[in-house]
């Protein structure tokens, strides 16, 4: 199905005004476009009310439609989210943007050759149902000085008009910057995830995310149109219980990976060590009942890495299987998942460092959580979503710094 002629009028308009504002941010001193983003932390505290009244109404139509916990999850906003959002804000404007230019070489005949960074112009941005994601992608944005194109799920089309209107759009206007550079697809329905990524001419590169069905089928549908993308589209994490493992260690990193789970990078994938199988399993089974978890045992009627936050009604499930060694493990987390992340519980530092030599995915963690791939966790700078394309280019989790083009300039040196 393709995007109908009233959606990809609404997103061209979006893009057409979005575009309008690209020439002007070249030339825009760093202070301003960290003010904007300090001022949008400030109305995020004085618009609260507003955003929260908003959210509200899109989670009592949600839970109408009776959406699935883990989902409502994600929808919902409170105070300590705002205030969460607030602070990281707040960071990425104390983030130096780093230099526009570096020389790279002399080359012969008295030249030199540097490497600029560009901004891409227009970016979209296809997102999931979750309101923090509209100031995390707009915030990357404006701190890489490209104008964007947002457009998320209906489920959330409320939360994101507050938060564009009394937050976005006057953060940017008191920081002296065109309003207009960041841009809200207010139409409902798939018809504008299409559109968006429609128009080449208008908007070269969108950002996906969302279920790995969805955002695969847009994935298509940008590349018959010309329109690359940067997609997030499968995740679900893997923990290996090794035989060396601490099981308190083990049991603390199990609960913590699973504090959410409606994310992707909650655990999805348990694996117990063949030596522990019969004698530990039991105890961990017991864990996951506590936490309200079901535990999918062999044989098991699914793929191991079939990602439950994806499954409506069943997201309180992790997959147990076991693995005969840390090899076996990385290699069932290579061959059996989305290669998001994994992680081995282990005191053998020989059982860790052949886990994390073996497996080839985006994150690898050792005594640690897979909750930690994320932007703000691991680098501190909030992010637009995590790749983990097995191609060169951005991968884990992409931020500000990712959303460049690279030109080679070359003048007479000095």
């Amino acid at each position: 199905m393709t995007a109908g002629a009233a959606e990809l009028e609404a997103v061209a308009a979006a893009a057409r005004a979005a575009r309008a504002t690209v020439a002007d941010l070249a030339d825009v001193a760093d202070k301003f476009l960290d003010d904007a983003l300090r001022a949008m932390a400030a109305l995020l505290g004085r618009r609260a009310g507003e955003v929260l009244a908003a959210n509200d109404a899109d989670m009592r139509a949600a839970r109408a439609g009776g959406i699935a916990d883990a989902v409502a999850d994600r929808l919902r906003l409170d105070p300590a989210r705002l205030d969460a959002i607030a602070g990281q804000l707040r960071a990425l404007a104390e983030v130096p943007a780093g230099p526009s230019q570096r020389t790279v070489r002399e080359l012969p005949g008295g030249l030199l050759l540097a490497e600029r960074r560009k901004p891409v112009g227009v970016i979209g941005a296809n997102f999931e149902a979750r309101p923090n994601v509209v100031t995390d992608i707009a915030s990357q944005f404006v701190k890489s000085r490209n104008a964007g194109v947002l457009r998320t799920g209906s489920a959330a089309i409320r939360s994101a008009v507050a938060l564009a209107d009394e937050v976005i759009g006057p953060a940017l206007q008191a920081a002296g910057l065109d309003p207009a550079m960041i841009q809200l697809v207010r139409t409902p329905g798939q018809g504008a995830a299409r559109a968006l990524v429609s128009q080449p001419g208008l908007i070269p590169l969108v950002i996906l995310r969302g279920s790995g069905a969805s955002t695969r089928a847009l994935a298509a549908e940008a590349a018959r149109h010309g329109v690359r993308t940067m997609a997030h589209a499968d995740g679900g994490a893997v923990l290996f219980v090794d035989a060396g493992a601490d099981l308190a260690m083990a049991e603390r990193l199990i609960e913590t990976s699973l504090d959410r789970l409606g994310v992707c990078n909650r655990l999805n994938l348990l694996l117990l060590h063949d030596e522990l199988w019969d004698q530990v399993l039991p105890r961990l089974r017991q864990l996951l009942a506590r936490l309200g978890i079901s535990a999918s045992l062999p044989p098991h009627a699914h793929p191991l890495g079939h990602e439950w936050a994806l499954d409506a009604g069943r997201e309180a499930t992790v997959t147990v299987a076991r693995a005969a060694s840390p090899r076996a493990a990385a290699e069932i987390a290579n061959e059996e998942t989305s290669g998001l992340a994994a992680g081995i519980v282990t005191a053998d530092g020989d059982a860790a460092a052949e886990f994390l030599g073996v497996y080839a995915g985006t994150g690898a963690f050792w005594n640690s959580s897979t909750r930690l791939l994320d932007g703000f966790k691991l680098l501190a700078v909030p992010e637009t979503g995590i790749s983990i394309d097995a191609v060169p280019g951005p991968r884990g989790p992409v931020t500000f710094r990712d959303l460049y083009l690279r030109q080679y300039v070359v003048t007479p040196a000095a």
